[in-house]
């Protein structure tokens, strides 16, 4: 009876002070937007978080965007695995926008990682989207990968997971995916590298070791001729700056 009794405080106080919630087929399309990968759609139907506007999870103006943000990014997550995105990919996307809410400082900080996890999540569903659909063994290879970037991958290991001899995953993969199984997993082992240089404090040392570099030299080696920096470099610039 309690709850009922507060739920009935909370919209006689939201009628005083004017305040509504998004509308339910309005906030439906725009998440469907980003599921769909549609970018100029989700651009016309996005507002900005606004105070005066949103319903009050805190008391404290900063907590409550906060908490609005962690919400969204729940529901875009779950969209977006809807429409097909890598589960793994989605969480892990996820995790990583969490912490940088945790670490803001400012309610304009929110706002503006509010606006880059909508146009992250909508421009990768659109690459997706764009993308032709790999055939099965070939889609389970690259799940394996993704799931397996800290162990040390090998062909036979990836063509029993995908159900087919060695020689033959090799040939379907280079052409369904435009490069041989190697070059494949050194570029995802890049984009964790650049990843975990950007939101994380692991050493250059720590980072080449979880990925499955021969040495840290190596690591640096190749990770300036994808990059085009040193991995000390790419986090001086990087580090915590939203792209």
């Amino acid at each position: 009876m309690e709850i009922e009794q507060k739920l009935m405080h909370q919209v006689m106080l939201n009628r005083e002070q004017s305040i509504s919630h998004l509308a339910y087929e309005r906030e439906n399309a725009f998440f469907k937007s980003i599921q769909d990968g549609d970018v100029d759609e989700m651009r016309r139907l996005y507002e900005p978080f606004e105070i005066d506007s949103m319903g009050t999870l805190s008391e404290d103006p900063l907590r409550n965007l906060k908490y609005h943000l962690i919400i969204t990014i729940a529901l875009i997550t779950r969209a977006c695995i809807e429409g097909g995105m890598e589960m793994e990919e989605a969480y892990n996307l996820s995790d990583i926008y969490i912490r940088s809410i945790d670490r803001c400082t400012e309610q304009d900080e929110v706002r503006m990682l509010h606006r880059e996890v909508v146009e992250d999540y909508a421009q990768r569903m659109h690459l997706l989207k764009k993308q032709n659909r790999y055939p099965r063994a070939v889609t389970m290879c690259i799940d394996y990968i993704y799931d397996n970037l800290h162990t040390r991958l090998t062909l036979p290991e990836l063509a029993k997971a995908a159900g087919l001899s060695a020689g033959y995953l090799s040939k379907l993969f280079r052409k369904e995916v435009g490069m041989n199984v190697s070059e494949y997993i050194l570029k995802k082992r890049i984009e964790a590298a650049e990843n975990m240089l950007r939101f994380s404090e692991l050493s250059c040392l720590a980072i080449a070791d979880y990925l499955c570099f021969s040495s840290e030299s190596h690591f640096i080696q190749v990770f300036r001729r994808r990059t085009g920096l040193t991995p000390k470099r790419y986090r001086e610039q990087y580090f915590r700056v939203r792209r």
